[in-house]
């Protein structure tokens, strides 16, 4: 795969979109693009990665591809997600700097030369915070904002609220992370893990431009995933909440049960079987919930045990170009 060169005239930013059937938004996209990367101080490569889109996408990008040599097309051989799209498309980045964005057009292509100046003046990783949403119910909006919330309070990294994956990070950030090996990977999250300089940039997230979200709140296993990822990537407190309510609750039924003699010496009709139903019910449920955290866990573990690969990469395009043979040689 192409390598990174670091010594060019001008800096170069790779633009990485990762999509699936976004053939409606495509054209759309491209020239917006397109557009931001005219008055940019740094030559731009825009590399698409395929999550096995089923539409014309693909198509639609091989004709935009012959018009225009910065376009490149890594297509993976089935359906990996989002952020393993992204993980391959950047490690066939050859940019200075590496955006990486939706392709649905909520993330504006017109914040990218913003964030290539702040990259320019220093920052390592130029990340943008949501300060709304447009085209999403309140109560999808709620939701989000508790989860990003929730995350941040469990995490042992300050991770931002309404901080998605439009950002630009800097080549040394994208080789570190390129470094990590982990299954289900929180993107976001080792980000902010590596730290280096960060800046935010501001915005209100869009609407989709066409289409319906591939991500609904109902019906796709998608965001309880994402959710599920980022909690139990950068914190345990899962299960040292469960410990904690453990104790709690084994404290609180010891002073039940010494109520209870207290009541039996004074000489109150006791009937317990309904409360030991109850509390076998309620104790049972708990322990399951604590074996449940527990399987996420190593869950996690048995799949980097296994070191599967995060994608398999079927096929490019773009990257042949006796140009880019030279840069890489």
């Amino acid at each position: 795969m192409p390598s990174a060169q670091t010594t060019r005239p001008r800096p170069l930013v790779s633009i990485v979109l990762s999509f699936r059937n976004e053939e409606e938004v495509i054209p759309e996209l491209l020239h917006r693009l397109q557009q931001a990367a005219a008055g940019l101080p740094a030559d731009c490569e825009f590399i698409f990665v395929n999550d096995d889109s089923t539409d014309r996408s693909l198509e639609v990008l091989t004709r935009a591809a012959l018009a225009d040599r910065r376009v490149k097309i890594v297509n993976l051989s089935r359906r990996f997600g989002v952020v393993e799209g992204f993980l391959a498309g950047m490690s066939y980045a050859r940019g200075d700097g590496v955006v990486t964005m939706d392709s649905d057009l909520q993330d504006p292509p017109e914040l990218i030369p913003e964030l290539v100046h702040k990259w320019l003046a220093g920052a390592d990783v130029v990340y943008t915070v949501r300060t709304g949403r447009s085209g999403e119910s309140a109560f999808k909006t709620f939701l989000t904002r508790q989860a990003y919330k929730l995350i941040r309070l469990a995490a042992n990294e300050d991770l931002p609220v309404e901080a998605g994956e439009f950002r630009l990070t800097s080549r040394r950030v994208v080789d570190e992370v390129l470094k990590l090996n982990e299954s289900d990977p929180y993107l976001r999250g080792l980000v902010w893990y590596m730290g280096f300089k960060r800046v935010a940039v501001y915005y209100h997230r869009a609407a989709r431009a066409s289409g319906k979200t591939h991500f609904p709140l109902l019906g796709s296993k998608g965001p309880l995933l994402t959710f599920a990822s980022g909690l139990t990537s950068f914190s345990v407190l899962p299960l040292v909440a469960f410990i904690v309510m453990g104790l709690a609750l084994a404290g609180l039924a010891a002073l039940a049960g010494l109520v209870l003699c207290a009541m039996k010496l004074l000489a109150f009709d006791v009937s317990g079987s309904s409360w030991i139903i109850a509390a076998l019910g309620f104790f049972t449920g708990l322990q399951l919930m604590g074996i449940g955290t527990l399987g996420v866990y190593l869950g996690r573990v048995y799949r980097d045990v296994r070191n599967r690969p995060r994608y398999l990469v079927a096929s490019t395009a773009g990257f042949e170009s006796s140009a880019e043979k030279a840069d890489a040689d």
